[in-house]
């Protein structure tokens, strides 16, 4: 089994396909591992080595893909988020260390702009005419530094560093090894049942864990194909069905219900291209949503668990059976349920906790983060996640939300995720976020965001009294905001945290 991002590559047929997009031919297996000496060949002679940052800025598609896959195998990647403005590229590139970014030819954006302030290496990459899918040069503008000798990163080196999303404090540096990134990739694989026929259609950002994990490498490891979307659109969505012919997709929910408002008048398609399964990770899926999906591309929901720390993936649900509200069984990593503010592990619900390979090594400077987030019991080292849950007599687990998103009503605790739920039955919500509200008294009151179905109407009243009828009084949202679009972040998830300060229910703090 592979341990490093260089391995995953290797014992596949040199002439299968393995990156493909839009208008593009497909970039071979062995094209790919051609791109992978030569970009490791352009690092060295920049005089970059396995221990250096280089920081990827590149619209999401192939070019994106590849060069995550080709300069993993060299130093250690940094992508970052295309959106950013100059100021944030200026932060991350700083925090990071980068010691090169790498920008499309001709990019002349706040990336370049924050790059050249901090004096890091500008180097392009540069896609001919007529080129495969993901294939590019690398050349550089101005001056690099003296040439290196050609050398491999060791399993224990940094493949991928991120940072966390930082909804409530400074965002923390996660470093992944090549070993923790090889270890997720084969845990994806086998849970979805991958072989070299699979060919999974990309829609997510690559500069999140969860496309670049279960999406790219994932499939690489096995041999399979990946058909990179320019991002994710609901209204191309279909029309890219039917070019790319996938076997499967991986998608946030937010976008799986985009996904499935467009359904209907392309059933067409979904008959011509028959799914083997769906994915969805990143977010809980609605019990409902995951019933929708199943019916209509008659496959499949593999719901799974999975954040940075994890290298991405650490429960799933199993293809012989899919529980709705749960994120499956353990798959991968050991994962268990521990006391929430001592370092033991229990029974019943309590903060999920996980140990295995592909789990990172710590926190980057941030020993107080490191001291808070992981402690040694029954002879493993385990990582709290911040999920509070429980495992069902099955083995499944169930979340009930983020510890910091439990909504604390004078005393009472009410899991989000659990409101959610209730209000998405009512027949004219098609989305909703359910969200902490600060109360005088009660320090925190119930609130709640709906988008309503087109050409349905509800009022505030009508989903509390809905409410009502179904749960406890304390749960029933006190508060009900209708939009006609829930804020999301950078990959398509709804943010709970903030939510009352970003819809102006509150003064910011």
């Amino acid at each position: 089994m592979a341990t490093n991002v260089k391995a995953l590559l290797e014992g596949h047929d040199a002439n299968s396909k393995a990156l493909g997009a839009p208008g593009r031919e497909w970039l071979s297996y062995g094209g790919l591992r051609d791109l992978s000496a030569e970009v490791s060949a352009s690092l060295r002679g920049f005089g970059i080595g396995p221990s250096d940052r280089v920081a990827i800025v590149l619209p999401n598609g192939p070019e994106m893909a590849s060069a995550f896959v080709t300069i993993a195998q060299a130093a250690t990647t940094a992508p970052l988020n295309p959106a950013y403005r100059e100021d944030e590229y200026a932060f991350y590139l700083e925090d990071l260390g980068a010691k090169a970014i790498v920008l499309a030819d001709g990019y002349d954006g706040p990336a370049l702009a924050a790059a050249k302030t901090l004096g890091l290496m500008v180097l392009r990459t540069v896609v001919a005419e007529g080129a495969p899918a993901g294939y590019f040069t690398l050349s550089a503008d101005g001056a690099t530094g003296d040439a290196l000798p050609a050398s491999d990163p060791t399993d224990g080196d940094v493949a991928l560093i991120l940072h966390t999303s930082g909804t409530t404090s400074r965002p923390k540096i996660v470093p992944l090894l090549q070993s923790n990134v090889a270890a997720s990739a084969h845990n994806i694989a086998k849970s979805l049942n991958l072989t070299a026929d699979d060919r999974c259609l990309n829609v997510m950002p690559l500069f999140h864990i969860h496309g670049l994990l279960a999406a790219v490498s994932a499939s690489l490891s096995v041999g399979a194909s990946i058909w990179c979307a320019p991002g994710f659109d609901a209204l191309r969505f279909f029309g890219w069905m039917r070019d790319a012919t996938p076997t499967w997709y991986t998608a946030v929910p937010t976008m799986h219900q985009a996904i499935l408002t467009r359904a209907g008048r392309n059933a067409d398609v979904i008959a011509e291209v028959p799914l083997r399964f769906l994915r969805s990770s990143s977010a809980s899926l609605p019990a409902q949503v995951m019933e929708q999906l199943r019916e209509t591309f008659n496959a499949p929901v593999i719901e799974a668990y999975g954040m940075t720390e994890a290298a991405h993936q650490m429960c799933c649900n199993p293809f012989d059976r899919q529980k709705p509200g749960a994120v499956g069984v353990a798959a991968g990593p050991e994962v268990r349920v521990a006391h929430e503010t001592e370092n033991r592990l229990i029974d019943g619900t309590g903060e999920v906790v996980i140990s295995g390979p592909n789990v990172t090594p710590g926190y980057e400077s941030n020993p107080d983060a490191n001291a808070k987030n992981f402690f040694e019991s029954d002879g493993k080292r385990w990582f709290r996640t911040g999920d509070q849950g429980a495992f069902d007599e099955d083995g499944f687990l169930h979340l009930t939300g983020r510890l910091k998103e439990i909504i604390n009503r004078g005393g009472e605790k009410v899991s989000p995720l659990e409101v959610d739920g209730v209000l998405l039955d009512h027949p004219a919500i098609a989305q909703v976020v359910t969200f902490a509200l600060p109360h005088p008294k009660l320090g925190e009151e119930v609130a709640a965001a709906v988008v309503l179905k087109d050409g349905v109407a509800a009022t505030e009243r009508d989903i509390r009294d809905f409410a009502a009828t179904r749960m406890a009084d304390f749960k029933v949202p006190r508060k009900v905001i209708i939009l006609d679009e829930i804020p999301k972040g950078a990959t398509g998830k709804m943010q709970r945290i903030g939510l009352a300060e970003k819809l102006g229910l509150v003064e910011p703090a």
